[in-house]
This record gives structure tokens, C-alpha cells and sequence, in this order.
């Protein structure tokens, strides 16, 4: 760095149409905030913008996982040190106001001040690809499930001709009869027009079985090539892995540690001591759909993993609750998944400010 030039760090508030930018200096004083548009164009512009005034330390992005995608990987690309920002709490907005430029001078003080320290994903990578099929996948199983209660719903208040017909029958041998039906009559009588709305939803369900179909196999081979020795685990099958990979990220060595992971997959014990009692539970923070993961893997472990009912055996024998015996076996999960987390990247050293 020369000698007359200054250390800067960055803030940025991210929108949909424009970025609102700002720059201070390594004491904290406001230098100047610029808006620009989320484009190819406008990213250059903000990245030559903020290296005029001196040479930037780092940016604290907001929304690196939304609107400040493709700026995080931008910047990275450049060999800027992005750093992850929370959105300020509700105290900070009252204290201090909202507006972008006061937002995005808050995200570039966080990084000064050391709140704000996360490495954001790099979503660059293979883990990316599976977030996008699976997000994909996620509302076709939503859409299949509201299609079939649709179904259920339309023959209770359907016609007796009509409920009687169909009332009891499996749901595999209704959609079926329902999709190869070929309804007749005029569509004013309601009976004519129940048969026709089930042919059309047996029909849009048999479409979205085929897309969930299809979408599991493309997930399965590509989690598998993306971690195979995380579902070699017990219990450790394509849809969780693929969850707990999205979590880490592609890359996952921004993760301090195994505690960071659990921490983060809503699986690390916290004390939940009174009185009398002395217990700890876990933390209800972080990704619940990882620990949702977590909760299926222990579950086919009780059921079907001899080392794990073992440990449940000898835990109950102790006095242990089955609900405390199964936070103990997410932790122990968590501990397994993260030393089987593919790591690609080489995580760069945390910068230190020197005056």
C-alpha cells in the first residue's frame, strides 16, 4: 500500500434493482455512499468506486444468501474479502433510523467493529446446483401433497353417487382411476364437474410424482459425487445429505470447527438449568430444516443401527429421557457429518487491521 493510500472498508445494502454502497475509513468515519445498479456493469462500477478511495480491507455484504448473491461472488472473484452482515436488530433501526446509506455504513462499522465476521458461501460449486434441484423438488412435493388433500376434500362434499364410489379406497389406486376416468355429462351438475376437477388434479399429481421422480434421481447422483463417504454413514441418505451439504455450503471451511456446525444445525447443547434440575438442551437457533435432518438420520439409527441401540439402551438404563437421549444422538450425528463434509477450498487467513 503506498503511503498516501488509506485502508477503507466497505458496506453495502443490497435491493433488487440497485446496491447502496458505503466507505470508512479504519477509525470509523464516514467517507461516502453511492447507489448502483445489480448488474454486470454497475458491480464493476461499485468495485472501481470503492477501490478509489483507498485499498479496501474488506465489505460487509447483507443479504449474501439473497439479493447479494452474485455481488458476494463478484467481489470474491476480485480478490476482495467479503464478509456476511446480519441485518441491524430492531433496537439499532429505533436508535438509529433506516435508510440505505445508514444501513449500508451499519454493515461496513459491523466488519470494523468485529460483529460481523461470517464468510459468506460461495455458492459456486456443486452444493449450489443441489440447493436449486432441491428447491425445485421441495415445492413439487408441496404441490403434490395440497393436489391430493384437494382430492380428499372434493369427494367428502361430493355427491353420495360420487363419495360413495371412491370413499376408502388407497391413494395410489385413486389416482389412478381417477387420472384414466373420462368424465361425461354437462358441467352445470355438480356431480359432472367433481369428476372432472378430480380427473385434472389425479392428473396433476401423477405429473408432479414424475418430476419428484426425476428430480430424485438427478439429487441422488449428485450428492453422491459431492460427499459419497457422508452417505456411506448410517442412516445418512440422498435427501439429507443433500440438506446438511446446502448448510455447509460449498465451502464449508468457513466453519470454524465441528461446535460451529452443530451450532449452526440447531444441535449444540446449551445449559437449561433451575432449581433443582440440571439438564441442558439444544440450541433452537440455526437451520431447522438441517436439524430436521439431524432428527431422520437418529431416528433410522434407533431403529436399524446396532451401535445406536446400544447406546440407547445404555443410556435409558442411566435414567436418561428418550427426547434428551435423542439431542445427545444429533450432536454425535453432527460430529459425524462435519468430518465427512467435502472441502475443495483452501480458507483464506482472517485479515488483521494494522494502522
Amino acid at each position: 500500500m503506498a503511503a498516501d493510500e488509506i485502508a477503507v472498508i466497505g458496506g453495502i445494502d443490497t435491493h433488487t434493482d440497485t446496491h447502496q454502497a458505503a466507505v470508512i475509513d479504519t477509525v470509523g468515519r464516514h467517507m461516502a455512499t453511492e447507489p448502483f445498479s445489480t448488474s454486470p456493469a454497475g458491480y464493476q462500477q461499485l468495485l472501481d468506486w470503492l477501490r478509489s478511495h483507498g485499498e479496501v480491507f474488506a465489505v460487509g455484504v447483507e443479504g449474501t444468501g439473497a439479493y447479494g448473491a452474485e455481488l458476494a461472488r463478484f467481489l470474491t472473484a476480485n480478490g476482495i474479502t467479503v464478509v456476511e452482515v446480519d441485518r441491524p436488530d430492531r433496537k439499532a433501526r429505533r436508535d438509529h433510523g433506516k435508510s440505505d446509506p445508514v444501513d449500508a455504513y451499519a454493515a461496513a462499522t459491523a466488519v470494523l467493529s468485529g460483529r460481523a465476521k461470517g464468510t459468506p458461501k460461495s455458492r459456486d460449486g456443486i452444493v449450489e446446483a443441489i440447493r436449486a434441484l432441491r428447491v425445485a423438488r421441495s415445492s413439487a412435493i408441496k404441490a403434490r401433497t395440497q393436489a391430493i388433500n384437494q382430492i380428499r376434500t372434493l369427494i367428502i362434499t361430493a355427491p353420495a353417487g360420487v363419495r360413495e364410489q371412491f370413499r376408502g379406497m388407497p391413494a395410489v389406486d385413486l389416482i389412478d382411476h381417477l387420472a384414466r376416468s373420462r368424465p361425461t355429462g354437462d358441467l352445470a351438475d355438480p356431480a359432472c364437474a367433481v369428476r372432472t376437477a378430480l380427473r385434472r388434479l389425479a392428473r396433476r399429481h401423477r405429473v408432479l410424482s414424475q418430476e419428484i421422480a426425476d428430480a430424485d434421481a438427478e439429487l441422488k447422483a449428485l450428492v453422491t459425487r459431492a460427499a459419497p463417504q457422508m452417505v456411506a454413514l448410517p442412516g445418512v441418505g440422498p435427501e439429507s445429505a443433500g440438506q446438511l451439504l446446502i448448510t455447509a455450503g460449498d465451502n464449508p471451511e468457513r466453519l470454524r470447527s465441528e461446535a460451529s456446525f452443530a451450532h449452526l444445525c440447531a444441535a449444540a447443547p446449551i445449559p437449561a438449568s433451575s432449581g433443582r434440575t440440571n439438564r441442558h438442551r439444544l440450541n433452537r437457533g440455526g437451520d431447522r430444516q438441517d436439524n430436521r435432518a439431524l432428527h431422520t438420520i437418529v431416528i433410522v439409527r434407533m431403529r436399524h443401527d446396532c451401535r445406536t441401540q446400544e447406546y440407547v439402551a445404555r443410556r435409558t438404563a442411566q435414567g436418561m429421557s428418550k427426547k434428551d437421549i435423542i439431542r445427545c444422538l444429533k450432536r454425535f450425528v453432527a460430529r459425524e457429518v462435519y468430518r465427512q463434509l467435502p472441502r475443495p477450498h483452501v480458507m483464506p487467513q482472517h485479515l488483521q487491521l494494522t494502522s
